[in-house]
């Protein structure tokens, strides 16, 4: 399965979650979280079938100091970062190697949070059903650090929504979620952005447009 752009795999995605609601799979309250950037775009389509408020969650991935674009860990608002202890070590870094990076990626955190809100709080998830949507899962890093940041939370179900994934990362993600929808798990995944026509990386005002014309109409 190939999505022709992010908007056609949140329709079909939409379709899945609607059908399980309608199974009574996805209990109210419902409130959709689309991680930012490219999950919002995804996570309109969601909100609109399932008439259930959007918002954007900010995750950022950390990068190594020599290497910023090498993931070894994600954070959330003002959580304790998700590192990837095992890449941690074996690079020979230590937290403090990595504070600067997790205050930089903290800074670009709450800059966004500003920036989509618009001085509106964010969700209250206790008690509710959460969908988290993002484009993809490929090594499952950020999907893994909202999760949990929103696990303390307290939410009443908590529901991890993507078109593709690693079939080995949507496998883990089941640890992490109550329930994990995805519509493809090809098995040469290789990239979230092969698996998509249209692929392109969202500006902050796109995804400022997608949380507008999200959620209930």
């Amino acid at each position: 399965m190939r999505f022709r752009d992010r908007a056609q795999a949140g329709r079909a995605l939409a379709v899945d979650l609607r059908d399980l609601r309608d199974r009574g799979g996805l209990p109210d309250p419902v409130v959709v979280l689309g991680l930012a950037r490219g999950g919002v775009e995804v996570a309109a389509e969601v909100a609109r079938e399932l008439a259930a408020p959007l918002d954007a969650l900010v995750v950022r991935k950390i990068g190594a100091p020599f290497h910023e674009e090498y993931g070894i860990g994600a954070v959330v608002g003002d959580d304790e970062p998700l590192l990837d202890r095992r890449a941690v070590t074996a690079l020979g870094l230590t937290e403090s190697d990595l504070a600067p990076a997790v205050a930089r990626e903290r800074a670009e955190i709450r800059r966004r949070e500003r920036l989509y809100r618009r001085g509106r709080p964010a969700p209250d998830p206790a008690g509710r059903t959460v969908v988290v949507v993002d484009d993809g899962l490929a090594t499952g890093s950020t999907a893994r650090a909202a999760l949990r940041a929103l696990r303390r939370r307290r939410p009443g179900l908590l529901v991890l929504a993507v078109p593709v994934g690693a079939p080995d990362t949507v496998e883990r993600m089941r640890e992490e979620a109550d329930v994990v929808r995805c519509l493809a798990t090809p098995t040469a995944f290789t990239a979230v952005g092969l698996w998509y026509e249209e692929f392109e990386q969202l500006t902050d005002d796109q995804v400022i447009r997608a949380l507008e014309s999200g959620g209930p109409t």
